[in-house]
């Protein structure tokens, strides 16, 4: 009898254990947000960050500037993440002051970053994954953007208050034709396939090089309308974002984000859960499918009746192939949201930074950098 009751007690016991999940499985419960990682103290106040590049959980590069302030142009400013935290790279012999705006590379040991100097001058620095050194830069180009693609190098610039498009050959900067309007951003796929997000007179615009000659689409064509992000999937599947634009208003009015869908045939606007805001970034999944968009300045109208009529809208959105999930930002002490949103995937994973820069304390601002899961 007494053999009986202890089995009978033990059963108990591990039934009552049982009713209490373990700590990783409460843990996981939690649904996956976006984190907020603070940058090394090695960076100086006033710092800001454009754009990154990353090639594995442990390898992600980010551009911007330091010392930063209403009249200092600030120094170049490169930080790599090593998996654990931000840590600044050394840039031997690099002593303008001025600001790095854009990276991109073709492979770990092949690195591109741009930026200007004080006096407007621009600047083209290469890495091979250890070192950053001064390339060659082209001639009375000033660089705002660097975009590598299907083993290619391209240059988005202004020469002589000129857009200017250049391609890297291997040995130096060779121009390329440039479509009608702005070009803002690329998507290179081969050399005979590149997509180009921009504007023109007559809306937003988006085109295709086949490598010969650019074919180009008004893909909104509301005045004022822009977009800045492109990501080819296929043939039969090309994303864009940017803002769609308003004419007159008080000033300060709201503009709505943009985002439109090429499905082989035509152009179509996509809804979004946000009704104010600016695209500024599209990130692909590890398959190439777009799975994250960024938006700044996002609100949507708050129900009837409410004071004010506008509440924050989502700072990110995922891409389920069908519909979208919201996403805020974390919430930073005394800092503001982002003013600034530049999504870098991880290869291989499911991993995405976004690389920015915020309003901080007394007017100043501090760079932001967050990832997801």
């Amino acid at each position: 009898m007494t053999r009986r009751l202890v089995v009978v007690a033990v059963a108990v016991a591990m039934t009552g254990m049982t009713l209490v999940p373990p700590a990783s499985t409460a843990a996981s419960a939690e649904p996956p947000s976006w984190q907020h990682v603070p940058v090394s103290a090695e960076v100086r106040p006033q710092a800001t960050l454009n754009e990154a590049v990353a090639f594995g959980p442990d390898r992600v590069w980010a551009v911007g500037a330091d010392a930063v302030g209403r009249e200092a142009p600030g120094f170049p400013l490169v930080l790599r993440w090593d998996g654990a935290a931000w840590q600044r790279r050394s840039l031997p012999g690099i002593t303008w002051q001025g600001e790095l705006s854009s990276i991109a590379a073709t492979s770990p040991t092949a690195m591109w970053a741009v930026g200007r100097d004080a006096a407007g001058g621009g600047h083209v620095l290469r890495s091979d994954g250890s070192a950053w050194y001064e390339g060659r830069s082209p001639r009375g180009v000033t660089p705002t953007r660097v975009v590598a693609g299907g083993g290619r190098v391209w240059l988005i610039g202004t020469r002589n208050d000129a857009q200017a498009l250049l391609r890297w050959d291997g040995r130096a900067w060779r121009d390329l034709p440039v479509p009608p309007g702005s070009v803002y951003g690329l998507h290179i796929l081969a050399a005979d396939d590149v997509w180009a997000a921009g504007a023109g007179a007559s809306g937003a615009t988006v085109s295709h090089w086949n490598g010969q000659a650019w074919q180009q689409t008004i893909v909104d064509g509301f005045p004022r309308s822009g977009v800045g992000s492109v990501l080819a999937v296929s043939p039969t599947e090309v994303w864009a974002g940017g803002t769609a634009g308003f004419i007159g208003g008080p000033p300060g009015r709201p503009i709505p984000p943009l985002l439109v869908r090429w499905d082989g045939l035509t152009w179509h606007r996509v809804a979004v859960p946000t009704d104010f805001g600016a695209i500024t970034s599209l990130a692909p999944a590890p398959s190439g499918a777009l799975a994250w968009i960024s938006v700044i300045r996002s609100q949507k109208w708050a129900p009837p009746g409410n004071s004010p009529p506008l509440i924050p809208g989502p700072d990110f959105l995922a891409w389920t192939g069908r519909s979208f999930t919201e996403y805020k930002e974390p919430a930073v002490p005394g800092e503001g949201p982002s003013t600034t949103l530049s999504l870098t995937p991880v290869p291989n994973t499911t991993t995405i930074w976004s690389i920015g820069r915020a309003p901080g304390p007394e007017s100043t601002f501090a760079p932001r950098t967050q990832h997801f899961p």
